[in-house]
């Protein structure tokens, strides 16, 4: 047999184990319930018995548990489904570059893109880049920007001119439109060696042990 079928298998195996233990567990809360109401029905008092209205909101509300139980087991299903699919698509990423929330660049190639989503349009955007000690090396007018996803590429030069030495860097948005502040989202690149999935969902492991959420993703290059 083939692996392929073999996978397929265990899943369904898998799957059917998952729907009768929902389906057994909704007809033990059924049961549970009729049992109790039989039992009320037995034991009612002949001079007060139940009318047709208690015994109706009482299956009401057995129908409405029996409602709650099958979305959950919907809903969980369908998480299932989406974290799988989504844990496939994070794996063809392996390799690749994404951008990603965060400030750091680097003069070095692949380190050197510089990104940032601007909540709407801006008619002058500057950006700044400082080393380790905090000092500006690198002050980038860049003029008007649309709305959105904004990349480009630092050649590694100083405001001298000198090339950068190599280290750690990270950088800060300043866009304005008619004079006032327009908020921003500073992103850069990130290769992505591995992806995992725990608690959190999905997650992307970068170079430089870097961990991002799959939602997190703006671009992949």
């Amino acid at each position: 047999m083939s692996t392929v079928q073999d996978a397929s298998n265990v899943s369904s195996l898998f799957g059917a184990g998952a729907t009768k233990a929902a389906k057994n567990g909704a007809e033990e809360t059924q049961d549970r319930f009729l049992s109790l109401l039989v039992a009320q029905m037995k034991n009612q008092d002949p001079l007060n018995p139940l009318d047709n209205a208690q015994v109706t909101s009482q299956l009401a509300q057995l129908s409405t548990v029996q409602g709650i139980e099958n979305m959950n087991s919907s809903l969980q299903a369908l998480a299932a489904s989406m974290g799988a699919n989504q844990m496939a698509q994070a794996a063809n990423l392996i390799g690749r570059g994404v951008l990603v929330p965060g400030d750091s660049i680097s003069p070095a190639q692949l380190e050197d893109v510089i990104g940032f989503e601007l909540s709407r349009p801006a008619d002058q955007v500057t950006v700044d880049i400082f080393d380790a000690g905090g000092g500006v090396v690198r002050s980038l007018e860049l003029g008007p920007r649309e709305d959105g996803i904004n990349v480009l590429a630092w050649d590694g030069l100083t405001s001298s001119g000198a090339a950068a030495p190599e280290g750690a860097y990270h950088f800060k948005i300043n866009a304005v439109q008619g004079g006032q502040q327009v908020s921003s989202t500073a992103l850069h690149l990130g290769l992505v060696n591995s992806v995992s999935q725990g608690s959190q969902g999905v997650q992307l492991n970068l170079a430089g042990n870097e961990s991002v959420s799959y939602s997190d993703i703006r671009q992949i290059f």
